[in-house]
């Protein structure tokens, strides 16, 4: 926390770790997939040294991250929030009925470390890839790196259970993670009773938002941020459904401080209602998709990362800046300025209808503009 006393959060999408990304780490896992395109992981590094050039794999467990290590770091944030899309386990337990399946090599966790995350959200479509068993040990590897998770557990109430990180002034974010089926979760990866799962919101009803506002302010103490992680939507497409925006909307209402979507693969529309931060989706921050085509005209490849600055006591938005990044031989880079001031205009244009707007500023970063509702 900054003289400012303002508290400043890093957050992005899906951090996905398994596929691709696993095998050019120093300790991959085995490559095989039951994919219609291919059975081999490393495939999907071929495309991407055809798209970029040359990795010249193994590389170094921050390699993924690239230049977005040192940015972090000089701006100087108090608590950093990831979706990690990915299982981190050994099991050859395929999920059945999936047509995509990600894991990482449990010995390659030191390149999630490397970017200290405070909380990882993993209430998504692709941490029980590898069954029951391989989301269990997933959950015992981060925990044995003293990584908080939320959002899945070994049971219904673990699952349940927000991550708390403790700031320099004594108060905490408070971080409830949860999927909806919109996104791909299976309905029966949900966590019942003793049965291991991640916490899946049947549907985006009044009720739910309730419930997750209500769990918030349970948790709560003076001081504390609370921000609802949520896996929804499908993976293409710019467009915010009115559920989306009514339950968002009730979970401020509920006393949620800042609403962090994920799931699709590019950014969708930002908010600010009453004065406090929507982000509808982030758009992916580390996966192996370089080099598919099919996509093109979303700018898949930029990665933006979210640093949303809040106050403490209120949990009022007091700036919002996106940090343009480019995902470039699998590592991200800092985006060139006609690729920042694409992202500017896209985010300008399709948070329109929030009132709000971006600028690009000299230092190649963007800044909100706003008018809160």
């Amino acid at each position: 926390m900054d003289d400012s006393g303002l508290v400043t959060v890093f957050l992005c999408g899906d951090v996905m770790l398994g596929r691709g990304i696993d095998q050019i780490l120093p300790h991959p896992g085995d490559p095989a997939l039951r994919e219609g395109f291919t059975r081999d992981a490393l495939a999907y590094v071929d495309l991407a040294e055809a798209a970029s050039g040359w990795i010249g794999y193994p590389v170094d467990f921050s390699w993924p991250w690239g230049q977005a290590l040192p940015a972090l770091d000089d701006a100087g944030v108090d608590a950093r929030l990831v979706n990690l899309e990915t299982s981190v386990t050994r099991s050859d337990d395929f999920a059945p009925g999936k047509a995509v399946h990600y894991r990482m090599s449990p010995g390659n966790l030191p390149c999630l470390a490397a970017a200290r995350p405070d909380v990882c959200a993993l209430a998504n479509n692709h941490v029980l890839d590898f069954g029951r068993a391989g989301l269990v040990e997933t959950l015992d590897v981060l925990a044995s790196a003293g990584l908080r998770t939320a959002g899945a557990g070994r049971n219904a109430d673990e699952a349940r259970q927000p991550a708390a990180v403790p700031l320099d002034d004594g108060s905490r974010l408070l971080v409830l993670a949860f999927g909806v089926p919109s996104s791909g979760i299976p309905p029966t990866w949900a966590a019942v009773g003793d049965r291991p799962g991640v916490d899946v919101v049947p549907e985006l009803s009044d009720a739910a938002a309730d419930d997750v506002a209500a769990r918030a302010r349970r948790g709560r103490q003076p001081g504390d941020v609370a921000i609802a992680s949520i896996h929804w939507g499908a993976n293409w497409g710019y467009g915010v459904d009115d559920d989306e925006v009514r339950f968002a909307h009730r979970l401020v209402d509920g006393g949620v401080d800042l609403v962090h979507g994920h799931s699709s693969h590019h950014p969708r529309p930002v908010e600010v209602y009453r004065d406090r931060l929507i982000l509808y989706g982030c758009g992916d921050f580390i996966d192996d998709y370089e080099g598919i085509p099919g996509y093109e005209s979303y700018r898949d490849d930029l990665r933006p990362a979210y640093l949303a600055s809040v106050e403490p006591d209120t949990g009022r938005l007091a700036a919002l800046r996106v940090m343009p990044l480019h995902a470039w031989r699998m590592r991200l880079r800092r985006a060139a300025t006609r690729d920042a001031a694409w992202l500017r205009g896209t985010l300008d244009r399709i948070s329109r209808r929030f009132g709000a707007g971006f600028d690009l500023d000299p230092d190649g970063l963007l800044s909100l503009r706003r008018a809160s509702r």
